[in-house]
């Protein structure tokens, strides 16, 4: 496997150290990424109080990433309004529910269903001026204002090792799933033009990718 999200939670392997069965490989999932979007939001959104986070309430690691959320946004001084989607029509209702809370910002987490509608989403935030942060790279090149994610590509390049093993004759269940150790920050401009947001040039200096 590469790229895949709660591993555990999804019932692929038993743990991270011992996956047990026939499956392993990269694991897309650290909690600490969640405390670094709330942090980078914060900086690029400066006085920013109050802040939606966008959760999927079919998806078994969101639980895990709310409290996560939750306990950053502490240390933080933010106050985060919760609000579910979980299908695709599910969306515009969600957006209205998070205009009503009155909230400065954005988090969507990661999920699949919100990555296949990262254009949609991406829109959304627009249409209600929302600063946007979000946990997939590929948001931010569709529109949103900023993501802080695992490296896409990375994983791809180590799955060769995992290949190279097993078909040396280690067993799956034996070999450490691996979590994301590269991670890329990724700002697009142009959404913060439309925003009528400044981008501070401390956080622009540390972007792996600026949008035009």
């Amino acid at each position: 496997m590469v790229n895949v999200g709660g591993p555990v939670e999804n019932g692929l392997v038993a743990s991270l150290a011992r996956p047990g069965g026939n499956v392993t490989g990269l694991s897309r999932s650290t909690l600490d990424v969640i405390d670094k979007n709330l942090e980078l939001l914060a900086e690029a959104v400066p006085g920013v109080v109050r802040v939606a986070v966008l959760s999927n309430p079919t998806h078994p690691l969101h639980p895990t990433l709310l409290k996560s959320a939750k306990d950053a946004a502490e240390s933080l001084r933010l106050q985060l309004k919760t609000v579910e989607a979980g299908a695709p029509n599910e969306l515009a209702g969600a957006f209205s529910a998070i205009a009503r809370e009155r909230v400065s910002a954005l988090l969507v987490l990661a999920d699949g269903m919100f990555w296949a509608e990262r254009t949609r989403i991406a829109n959304l935030a627009l249409k209600h001026q929302l600063p946007s942060m979000f946990g997939n790279t590929e948001h931010a090149e569709a529109g949103g204002l900023m993501s802080y994610a695992p490296s896409s590509v990375e994983p791809y390049r180590r799955a060769a090792s995992y290949v190279a093993k097993i078909l040396k004759g280690a067993k799956p269940g034996d070999l450490p799933v691996e979590q994301p150790s590269k991670f890329e920050l990724v700002i697009n401009l142009k959404t913060a033009r439309a925003l009528g947001l400044t981008i501070p040039p401390s956080l622009l200096a540390r972007a792996d990718q600026v949008i035009e």
